[in-house]
């Protein structure tokens, strides 16, 4: 369905039913599949056909989900995975084994942060992190004969700063290396990364894509434009042959389109096996259909309630890229000219004691670790998500300590500022 437009992908793309099948996907909900000879399951393992033998590296109703937002998003390959922390690991590791390093973004979820800087550094793997905002020099400097990929998030969580993609791709395929972009918060329906030079794209599915607060996710998608082979030096588990696949050579025998997803679940998933239940798949589905319905909803209340915010002489700062007033207001517009999302980010005066109290008084707003669904919520990272960092690191990743995160929901706008200025009124 690549030629509809994404509002016709949400409801209709990644799966087509035959005459008489099921109009809605269905939950294979089986952990094997039957086979009538082991010649025909022996193709399988290997990769000489086609098909499923083990839920844990596929299952149908996730390859359909995949397949619609590989769609959505322009991609020639993805894969569902359990959750969008497991998206970016894959993603990352898939191409940086032991002794390489990759480049990302300083600005990008606390979650993601720790993955790449603690437990990824324990693996053998280094990583540098630049500022979202750096020059084209500075990020040039970054580089090194070991670099194998460049990551960032479109707009990040929760500093909400907005990545120029062009600048970071164009650097990045300098050095003959991949640009890796989380695009969670846009979705496709607000920005197609690829279409402005990413290689691979990555969701957390938990957020807007599900939009219900009701299943973990994630998905990898492949653009199917990188050039692998013309790099094979710095990407050998792609180009030389896997010896525990009979010696298949993923980036030949797949080609550009279909080499780096085979390789992520052929070996990846194989081993790590973060797989996602199909049930999770399916209501990953629903969520999917009515996506380009909700985000105009997200943007329009993420405005409302950051305008009111900006006149209120209790904040003392805020950060939404869809405010004329943003630093990031012209780079949003021309990634994302029917808005961002519905998050939004301030700081209250008083600073982190000041936070605390606003966060204490919400009523109709929830407190959560999450974000991004049909109910509004709300988080203080300094004192949850990002609590393992310490003050500089904390403003290194543009999340200071009196930064509050709210994730403007579906309800009515008015209702949302009232509960809002009903918190603040408790601030001295």
């Amino acid at each position: 369905m690549s030629n509809y437009k994404i509002e016709t992908k949400c409801v209709q793309s990644g799966y087509t039913p035959g005459n008489g099948e099921p109009r809605q996907i269905p939950i294979y909900q089986s952990t094997t599949f039957k086979y009538d000879t082991s010649e025909d399951m022996g193709k399988l393992f290997d990769l000489e056909a086609s098909g499923y033998f083990y839920t844990r590296l596929q299952n149908p109703t996730s390859d359909y989900v995949a397949a619609k937002i590989c769609d959505m998003e322009g991609g020639t390959a993805a894969m569902l995975l359990s959750s969008g922390q497991a998206a970016n690991f894959y993603a990352t590791f898939n191409i940086c084994e032991t002794g390489g390093h990759f480049i990302a973004s300083s600005a990008i979820y606390g979650g993601t942060y720790n993955l790449f800087a603690v437990t990824m550094k324990k693996m053998g793997i280094d990583v540098t992190f630049v500022d979202p905002d750096c020059t084209e020099e500075e990020l040039h400097a970054a580089f090194r004969e070991n670099t194998k990929l460049v990551f960032g998030e479109t707009v990040a969580n929760p500093a909400l700063k907005v990545l120029d993609i062009e600048k970071f791709a164009r650097v990045a395929h300098a050095h003959g290396v991949p640009l890796i972009i989380d695009n969670t918060f846009p979705t496709p329906v607000n920005c197609r990364p690829i279409e402005w030079g990413a290689d691979i794209v990555t969701h957390s599915t938990t957020k807007y894509m599900d939009g219900h607060g009701a299943a973990v996710g994630g998905v990898i998608v492949d653009s199917g434009k990188f050039d692998w082979l013309a790099h094979k030096e710095k990407y050998p588990g792609l180009c030389t042959p896997d010896d525990s696949y009979h010696g298949i050579t993923y980036a030949e025998k797949f080609g550009l389109e279909g080499g780096y997803i085979t390789k992520a679940t052929a070996q990846l998933m194989r081993d790590f096996g973060s797989t996602p239940a199909p049930q999770n798949a399916y209501l990953l589905n629903l969520g999917l259909e009515s996506l380009h319905v909700r985000m105009k909803r997200h943007c329009e209340n993420g405005l409302a309630v950051a305008k009111f915010l900006e006149s209120n002489d209790k904040i003392a700062w805020v950060n939404y890229a869809d405010l004329e007033s943003s630093k990031y207001y012209e780079t949003a517009k021309k990634y994302m000219p029917n808005g961002t999302c519905g998050v939004v980010s301030f700081g209250v005066k008083g600073g982190r004691k000041a936070a605390e109290t606003f966060m204490k008084n919400l009523k109709l707003i929830a407190i959560e670790t999450h974000v991004a669904d049909a109910r509004s919520c709300c988080l203080h990272p300094a004192n949850s998500t990002h609590r393992q960092m310490s003050e500089e690191e904390l403003i290194a990743a543009g999340v200071p300590s009196d930064l509050v995160r709210l994730s403007c929901g579906l309800e009515s706008s008015e209702d949302l500022i009232a509960d809002i200025a009903q918190a603040l009124s408790f601030i001295e």
